[in-house]
């Protein structure tokens, strides 16, 4: 069975037209990618995608997830995510670069990748984070195991210094899980960041 891709970026998607989306992607059995950026969505939208991610242990679910770019959702669309990227087993890519989320969500992000032990990409880019935020990623990275490997922060109000030294101890937890995949004869290929430049960054 090939795995299904699904990119609608830039496609408004809006009460009925997500709600058929909804529909017809959960019931798929070989969903690994949704890219729903810049497509208008609401809180609403982001729940029923939330229900899209199945509990630990159920059927395959979607292994990379990209919302960049849908300004309108506010936190009681994010909260619900938060929550969903700490339950489930699946998802290892999320993208949520040039929404609006804020030290609150970003505190309740970190949350949720201290509790996967899974998530490997997470892309915050351009979302209003400050040196609060980061603060809590650096304490998370130092004192947490996780599988988080890329932490996406640019674009934000956070120092540099800050970034560098979390950049650093993902480096070397990469490394380390490197060296473990060498030994069990396995490795992880690297991920990269999806090529996207916003509407709002458009000169």
């Amino acid at each position: 069975m090939y795995n299904f891709c699904c990119g609608l970026h830039g496609s408004p998607l809006l009460d009925a037209g997500q709600v058929t989306l909804h529909g017809a992607l959960s019931t798929h059995p070989s969903l690994v990618s949704l890219d729903l950026g810049d497509c208008m969505l609401g809180d609403e939208e982001v729940c029923l995608i939330c229900g899209m991610f199945p509990p630990d242990g159920a059927k395959s679910g979607l292994k990379e997830l990209t919302l960049s770019a849908n300004p309108a959702v506010s936190t009681q669309g994010w909260a619900p995510l938060a929550i969903t990227v700490a339950h489930t087993s699946q998802l290892r890519v999320l993208n949520l670069d040039y929404n609006l989320l804020g030290d609150h969500i970003a505190g309740m992000l970190a949350v949720s990748v201290a509790s996967s032990r899974i998530l490997e990409v997470l892309d915050l880019e351009g979302t209003g984070l400050t040196n609060q935020s980061a603060q809590v990623f650096l304490d998370m990275v130092e004192n947490y195991p996780t599988s988080l490997r890329v932490l996406v922060l640019a674009e934000n109000d956070i120092s540099h210094e800050l970034q560098q030294q979390i950049s650093d101890l993902l480096s070397e937890g990469e490394e380390e899980e490197g060296r473990d995949g060498e030994a069990r004869g396995c490795s992880v290929p690297p991920r990269e960041k999806p090529a996207w430049v916003p509407h709002s960054s458009k000169g």
